[in-house]
């Protein structure tokens, strides 16, 4: 099994040299947070990740999550850790101080959470939603629930799930048939069964919250009829403690392809108790505060993973001595050279490391506008808000997609020995293929980003994220790469323009296109930007990394985005000429 080191160089190299991290929150009015925090944090956070976290991750996918006498064990050791994690105060990084979070910019925890994922993404994913539902609480709930679930949600003491998803009901929830009847003391009774719950039920936390879309009995119909509620596994008293057990429970648990230490629970509820959240029949906008947060984190599920990907395949290939490099003896005294010095084995892995390191920087980016639209005044928060919206499916769908085409490198650069279980590469594969179809599969993402972030707004996304990549560009000084960025910006930004006037089904059509074409053009900007910063960096190393793995993704892998440009102006004609017969064999 590779051993995970975390990058620690490479984060800093953004956070501080690429984003200015300290002149970031002397803007926010952060003057607590500096450089030497952010460095202690990240220190501390990868310690926890590869010594902890890490050596869980092979026994954790042979084990799996079982269900014995209706509760859900989870794999040797992943309890334990989990009470070290929030013993160390990890899952109360950006909890709100009002409730006993500590109030961490993003620009700290996303690292950690990266490192995390690419230790155990089955590990991390309970806590990963645990997050999502206190931004939900934190956001829509009443001041009452908030002070009953909020501080213990925070700690991590207790922990969240997110039930939306039924057999008739996935991407489209207007099917959704959950029902929520009113008691006389202001509860509700929540009667359906909800799927693919992740971590629906553990053995972790005393109690689990169940964040629950249902309808009223008086609800209208669609998206517009749903509620959001709260209902506990157990119900608390008055005094805090755990009462009776809620008519909650688990039907069974999925036999998946990977993510296999990650509980997948069916989930029933009889007419269990819970608790309104927001407003009635106002479920759905609650809940995709939930969502999207859930949808960037697993874009950081698949960052990790293409990192762990290639730091394996990276150790195999300077380990594997087989036949002597085209370019003539590189290893004297051995019996073969190293792979590494094979063309197509550097090939593949410098495609790894310009995905992960273009990816990371775009999601340190994201990050740096969460802690704008947390901390910032109103002018500032819209626009950071703006750009969030936009780059979230790109964040989610991209980044996710080359889990899955990078962790197949890995297996690649290992041969044969890739697709034998004890060298942890086929598991990488198996775990990246649900982060392109859970929180949404990456055409909705796609869709979502064409349609609603593009098409339905008013180019206030589109001309804010222009902005935000304008400016990084405005801070280059090597004028040739400069105009390369702008040049490439330029053109994005006028063809998002351009594909605004097709009509709804010519959008749908190329809402994938879309997706990649933006994604390869903003690295390639991103890219452009960090290696000109470096060039001011005393690492020589880092310099030349950095300008070598830049022009390798500007010669290799940003020529992917013209494919897609061209297919933008397709249309949807040659696809929906078929009908349902011609898609048999004649």
């Amino acid at each position: 099994m590779p051993q995970y080191t975390a990058p620690l160089n490479d984060m800093q190299f953004v956070l501080h040299e690429w984003l200015h991290l300290s002149d970031h929150y002397q803007a926010l009015g952060l003057q607590d947070f500096d450089q030497e925090l952010v460095n202690e944090i990240l220190s501390q956070g990868a310690k926890f990740a590869e010594e902890i976290i890490a050596p869980l991750n092979r026994e954790g996918d042979e084990q799996g999550a079982k269900l014995i006498n209706g509760n859900v064990v989870t794999p040797d050791g992943f309890a334990d850790a989990y009470k070290e994690y929030i013993a160390n105060g990890w899952n109360a990084m950006l909890g709100t101080a009002d409730y006993e979070g500590q109030d961490l910019p993003n620009t700290m925890a996303v690292p950690i959470h990266e490192m995390l994922d690419s230790a155990n993404v089955s590990w991390r994913l309970t806590g990963m939603l645990n997050e999502s539902a206190i931004l939900a609480v934190t956001k829509h709930a009443s001041e009452s629930l908030k002070q009953t679930y909020l501080a213990k949600l925070i700690s991590g003491e207790w922990a969240g799930t997110m039930c939306l998803t039924e057999p008739q009901a996935g991407t489209d929830l207007s099917l959704l048939s959950t029902k929520a009847l009113p008691n006389n003391d202001g509860s509700y009774n929540i009667t359906g069964s909800k799927i693919f719950i992740s971590s629906g039920d553990q053995d972790w936390t005393d109690n689990i919250l169940h964040l629950v879309l249902a309808r009223l009995p008086d609800a209208p119909a669609g998206v517009k009829g749903i509620s959001l509620f709260l209902a506990p596994k157990f119900l608390p008293k008055d005094d805090g403690s755990l009462g009776n057990r809620n008519s909650v429970t688990v039907g069974s648990i999925e036999k998946k392809m990977g993510l296999k230490g990650s509980p997948t629970c069916v989930m029933n509820f009889d007419k269990a108790t819970g608790f309104l959240v927001g407003e009635a029949n106002n479920g759905l906008a609650c809940m995709f505060t939930m969502m999207n947060d859930a949808r960037f984190q697993v874009g950081l599920q698949g960052l990790g993973i293409v990192e762990a990907s290639y730091q394996g395949a990276l150790a195999y290939a300077r380990e594997r001595l087989q036949s002597r490099a085209p370019q003539g003896v590189q290893e004297q005294g051995k019996k073969a050279d190293s792979i590494i010095h094979q063309p197509d084995v550097r090939k593949m892995l410098l495609t790894q490391k310009s995905i992960a390191e273009g990816c990371r920087a775009l999601a340190l980016l994201y990050a740096q506008q969460m802690d704008i639209e947390r901390f910032a005044d109103d002018s500032k928060q819209q626009k950071a808000k703006n750009v969030i919206s936009l780059l979230t499916p790109i964040v989610k769908g991209f980044m996710t997609d080359m889990a899955t085409e990078m962790s197949n490198l890995g297996i690649q650069v290992y041969g044969g020995h890739g697709y034998i279980r004890e060298w942890g590469m086929e598991q990488l594969v198996r775990d990246a293929r649900i982060t392109q179809l859970y929180e949404g599969t990456n055409g909705i993402q796609a869709l979502d980003l064409i349609s609603r972030k593009l098409a339905r707004d008013k180019d206030n996304m589109l001309q804010d994220t222009y902005e935000l990549f304008s400016s990084k560009i405005s801070q280059m000084t090597n004028l040739s790469d400069k105009e390369r960025a702008t040049e490439i910006l330029t053109e994005w930004h006028s063809t998002a323009i351009e594909i605004k006037q097709l009509s709804t089904v010519d959008l749908a059509a190329s809402a994938y296109d879309f997706m990649n074409y933006s994604a390869y053009s903003l690295l390639g900007v991103i890219w452009l930007s960090m290696a000109d910063m470096a060039q001011k960096s005393s690492s020589e190393s880092l310099k030349t990394g950095k300008a070598n793995t830049c022009e390798f993704y500007m010669k290799r892998i940003l020529p992917r985005k013209e494919l897609f440009k061209v297919n933008l102006a397709s249309g949807a004609a040659d696809l929906m000429i078929f009908t349902d017969n011609e898609f048999d064999y004649l």
